[in-house]
Parts: C-alpha cells; structure tokens; sequence
C-alpha cells in the first residue's frame, strides 16, 4: 500500500510532518508572515494581502488551521485568524535540537 503509514511513527512525528506539510505553499508561508505583521487577530483583510481569489486564500487558512499553526475565532459574519504561538514554539523547539545537533557535530560530516 502506501509508503506514508504515518502509524509507523510517532505523534511528535506525524505533528511536525503535519505543520511542515502545511508551510510548504508560498501562500500560506506569506499568510504566516502577515499575521505575524500584524500581531494580533486579523478578520478578513488577509484576501486583500495576496494576489489570490478569496476562496483560495480559505483554502489555505483552512490548511493552516487544521495543522495547528494559527487559530480562527468566529466574530460574527467573519472568522478571525492569528498565530498559534504554542505551534510555532514546536517548530522552533524542532529545529534547534537539529541545529543543536550540528553544531555539535562540525565538520564531521562529509
């Protein structure tokens, strides 16, 4: 069957795979960055941030929301976005024992 039997591995896994998977459009890494401009919730003016039509930027808010990575509250007629601290907290945990790991490890690598 498929070669991604995400059981095989462990949630920590599965969940950073999941958050990567996400950040890998150029939309949604712009719908990050923006978010964090603003710094703090934002409703709506994010279609008017990016050269795409208004259900394709949902798509990728909905993408981003299902990995975790921002948060959306519904305020009304609008869902209101911003970051999930906790999620990029992860990521940046992640990447420090890499680079931790490497840094470790100088030169020892081919």
């Amino acid at each position: 069957m498929g070669a991604t039997k995400t059981t095989h591995f462990t949630d920590k896994q599965n969940q950073i795979a999941t958050m990567l998977k996400a950040l890998a459009h150029p939309a949604r890494v712009a719908i990050v960055e923006y978010l964090m401009k603003v710094e703090g919730c934002i409703c709506g003016d994010i279609v008017n941030e990016l050269p795409l039509a208004q259900p394709t930027v949902s798509q990728h808010l909905k993408e981003l929301k299902n990995a975790g990575l921002i948060k959306g509250n519904v305020e009304g007629n609008a869902i209101c976005y911003c970051i999930d601290e906790q999620a990029i907290t992860e990521l940046h945990d992640y990447f420090t024992v890499i680079s931790n790991h490497f840094e470790t490890k100088k030169n020892q690598c081919c």
